[in-house]
């Protein structure tokens, strides 16, 4: 296994659409924090470019990289290894490149100009929702056969999680403004791991009064140490429960 997550990481390290999106992410964080004489500012507008990027480029370089490694796979499958061996490795080689190519681009930044634990748990959530993607284009891709339809709904998927859930959890705001559903707020960002990371940087930064009354929510539950904790197991969990999924539907699939 450890061969194959070697072999995966020094594929995908090489490939050129990783070099330049470390890059694109290296040049971003610098120009943003040279541009912000505050380091909090700096955060707060390199956090939506993050929110934008990191999920898109994992989910589709995932995809992509599953469906072009059909052959591969299928190779490995011949051979006597179990199939669970083989796609927990493309999903550990998938997570750790991405996640490395994270940490360099937009990492070495955060430290630099903003070392603090906001900075840490911004490089944490960046990390995190990029194995999360990984782990959801690893169910699509082995869900769906075709790989035009594969890609095509990665990047649906992809958009709701960055613009469409935010349009439908406003429009619960709006029809049911008559009644507390401020609590509810709490629940439906466990839904979106998106969200989910904005929020608690949002909160490290204290810039929850932005977010009106739910701002506040947030703040009770979010901000104690265990609801740090509680955030953090939600986001184990959209790891673990599509990447659990897709391993089953692997060791069964006809390939």
């Amino acid at each position: 296994m450890k061969k194959m997550i070697k072999y995966i990481i020094a594929d995908i390290l090489r490939s050129r659409i990783m070099i330049a999106y470390t890059i694109v992410l290296l040049a971003i964080s610098f120009s943003v924090f040279a541009i912000e004489d505050n380091p909090a500012k700096g955060i707060l507008s390199l956090l939506n470019i993050i929110l934008f990027i990191v999920p898109l480029v994992s989910i589709i370089f995932s995809t992509i990289y599953i469906y072009n490694s059909s052959e591969f796979m299928e190779l490995l499958v011949s051979q006597p290894l179990p199939r669970k061996t083989i796609w927990l490795s493309m999903f550990a080689g998938l997570a750790i490149s991405l996640s490395l190519s994270f940490a360099v681009g937009a990492g070495m930044a955060i430290l630099i100009y903003a070392g603090s634990a906001t900075g840490l748990i911004m490089i944490a959530a960046g990390i995190l929702l990029s194995v999360i993607f990984v782990a959801i284009s690893l169910q699509a891709s082995v869900k769906i056969r075709d790989k035009a339809r594969g890609i095509g709904v990665a990047m649906i998927l992809w958009l709701y999680f960055a613009m469409l859930f935010d349009t439908l959890v406003l429009f619960l705001l709006f029809q049911f403004s008559d009644y507390p559903i401020e609590k509810g707020m709490v629940a439906l960002t466990a839904l979106n791991p998106v969200d989910l990371s904005r929020v608690l940087i949002l909160l490290r930064i204290d810039v929850s009064a932005m977010m009106g009354y739910t701002g506040a929510v947030f703040r009770q539950f979010f901000g104690s140490e265990s609801g740090m904790l509680i955030a953090l197991a939600v986001m184990l969990v959209w790891i673990a429960v599509p990447l659990v999924l897709s391993t089953h539907r692997f060791k069964n699939k006809d390939l």
